[in-house]
């Protein structure tokens, strides 16, 4: 009887929740913040909020399978679960939670442990994944986002397109002076109907290149088409293989509902620094699309988001009053997450030690045939990695063997050159899909042993790369 009346004050407070987010809606919309295709996206997303949220579990259900612990309540300010267990009918978009499952389909999976005294076995890397919900995103927060960032960059390439379409045929002084014509009009009014208002602003005269011009502004997305994290979670893994695993196994399960993908765990040009990937998965049927936005992170790097964010969120209020220090809080960011790679990369190097002898020995049993002991393992990542890179890269490991500068200490039994180098040639794509390339080409794994030694090498060489 308790818990159905707590199920239903936990309905009416949702309820209206949902009303008060719908009225800040509206309200925008009557003080002309927004027009109506982004009051009706937004009410779309904003309505609701307990079905969608119960979507939202529903999937991270279908991608990992039943919870492996209770689900706890979870607290923005010190990253962390609250000692708090969450039944279902406690579940409401009004409050993070935090919940583990197991990734089943880990390449990895029990490969690395310990073995301490008393034959007891200590995991260094599991297949577990932590996974964050977030509460759903404040309105005002939405608001704010669509009306400042994504209305600016909207219009921003509005102008753009309008410039370069219109250069083509006509002399570019014309063309900036309706570039920044639109700018000026943007600027008075929020408009997302870039066509019809641009095709306004250039009169007649240009009928030639309306129909092109209309094809690449329609091209544009809409700023509130921006807003894809009103419903989001994180995940939180242990490698970037098992994180890659994930994101494939979500793509092949749900390809009609992937929106957008991207992969930015080796990407050093970001100015911020910042390593993950991101999925934005479609939640709502055809008629109607519920973005989520699944962030997908490793955990050592995450203990370093609660200062970055400190920081980026001074960033962003800078950014927006104009503030000079904007550059120094983005370098004290990129500082930070610099840290957390190498972080990262020092657990890697500790696998690298860990792995060397179990390859040696499966080599040994597998007797020239392919390595058995972990089938499965993903490929190395295309998106950084052209085919070239790792020949070259394998072809310099293969010397290093033959001239002895890398070689197998302690083995069992006297190792063919072929073999050991079959063991490096694994270990150096071991280290290619896992670690994490250094945006400063300074940092090496301050160690002495063979598998540092080699786990330098195979950075360095790396990096000669990404400086070309």
């Amino acid at each position: 009887m308790f818990a159905a009346q707590d199920d239903d004050s936990n309905q009416i407070a949702i309820k209206l929740h949902d009303e008060k987010n719908l009225e800040q809606i509206e309200k925008a919309f009557a003080e002309e913040r927004i027009d109506n295709a982004a009051r009706e996206y937004l009410i779309t997303l904003y309505s609701d909020s307990r079905v969608y949220f119960r979507e939202v579990f529903l999937y991270i259900g279908k991608c990992f399978g039943a919870p492996k612990a209770a689900v706890q309540a979870y607290d923005y300010e010190t990253d962390s679960a609250v000692n708090k267990q969450i039944t279902i009918s406690d579940i409401n978009p009004l409050e993070p939670y935090l919940v583990n499952h197991r990734l089943d389909g880990d390449p990895m999976r029990n490969q690395f442990f310990v073995a301490t005294k008393g034959h007891q076995i200590d995991l260094a890397v599991s297949s577990i994944v932590t996974v964050i919900v977030g509460a759903q995103k404040s309105v005002s927060r939405a608001l704010d986002k669509i009306t400042g960032k994504y209305y600016t960059d909207y219009v921003n390439e509005v102008a753009q397109t309008a410039y370069t379409v219109i250069g083509r045929t006509k002399k570019l002084a014309s063309a900036r002076a309706i570039s920044d014509k639109i700018h000026e009009t943007f600027s008075k009014t929020f408009v997302t109907d870039a066509s019809a208002k641009v095709l306004g602003i250039i009169g007649s005269g240009h009928e030639k290149i309306a129909v092109e011009l209309v094809r690449e502004l329609d091209k544009i997305r809409k700023p509130y088409a921006r807003l894809e994290d009103v419903w989001r979670i994180k995940c939180l893994f242990d490698l970037v293989p098992q994180a890659r695993t994930f994101i494939e196994r979500i793509c092949n399960m749900w390809p009609d509902k992937i929106i957008a993908a991207r992969d930015k765990f080796f990407d050093i040009a970001n100015p911020r620094g910042y390593r993950d990937a991101k999925l934005i998965l479609n939640i709502g049927t055809k008629d109607k699309v519920i973005p989520m936005e699944i962030i997908c992170q490793v955990r050592t790097f995450f203990e370093f988001e609660h200062q970055t964010h400190a920081a980026y969120e001074k960033s962003r209020r800078a950014e927006t009053k104009k503030i000079k220090d904007v550059a120094r809080i983005e370098n004290q960011t990129e500082t930070l997450h610099l840290e957390g790679v190498k972080k990262y990369n020092s657990i890697i190097c500790d696998c690298v030690e860990d792995l060397f002898d179990r390859i040696g020995w499966n080599i040994l049993y597998g007797a020239g045939n392919e390595d058995m002991l972990f089938d499965g393992f993903p490929k190395i990542s295309t998106i950084y990695y052209p085919q070239k890179i790792t020949d070259t890269i394998m072809e310099k490991v293969d010397n290093a063997v033959e001239n002895e500068v890398f070689y197998v200490q302690n083995a069992p039994a006297k190792l063919t050159k072929d073999q050991e180098i079959r063991i490096f040639r694994w270990m150096a794509k071991f280290i290619l899909v896992s670690a994490m390339p250094y945006s400063n080409s300074d940092w090496t794994v301050n160690t002495d042993t063979m598998s540092g030694k080699f786990f330098n090498f195979i950075m360095k060489e790396l990096q000669r790369y990404y400086k070309k």
